[in-house]
């Protein structure tokens, strides 16, 4: 048992970080065997979220995450498997012929003017 103040913090954090660790793998392992007794669409979808999850929380590296996925695929293929055909709507407006058509800005146009100077009455 640590002493020191900041020791004994040290501890308390990597205790927090270890359980949160642990639940994030325990939902990956979990949706993975689910996914493995059952291969269907919805549970290849569950799975896939939970690494993508993981990847942006740090916990498995992006290559780690890519892998298991296209291991998943590939299971999900040989089980025949097809995709959702469900899209999510889309938050931004698709672009429209008219601003792809703009030409870019160069520097040069772009460049602020020095700001005139105010005169003061005196």
């Amino acid at each position: 048992m640590p002493i020191i103040k900041s020791a004994i913090k040290r501890m308390k954090q990597t205790i927090a970080r270890r359980d949160r660790n642990v639940s994030i793998k325990k939902d990956i392992k979990s949706a993975t065997k689910a996914f493995a007794a059952k291969p269907s669409a919805a549970t290849l979808s569950k799975t896939q979220s939970e690494l993508d999850k993981a990847v942006k929380k740090g916990l498995i590296k992006k290559n780690t995450a890519a892998r298991r996925k296209a291991n998943l695929a590939k299971t999900a293929k040989a089980a025949g498997v097809k995709p959702s055909t469900t899209k999510k709507a889309a938050t931004k407006p698709a672009a429209t012929k008219k601003t792809a058509a703009k030409k870019p800005t160069t520097k040069t146009a772009t460049a602020k003017k020095p700001a005139a100077k105010k005169t003061t009455k005196k």
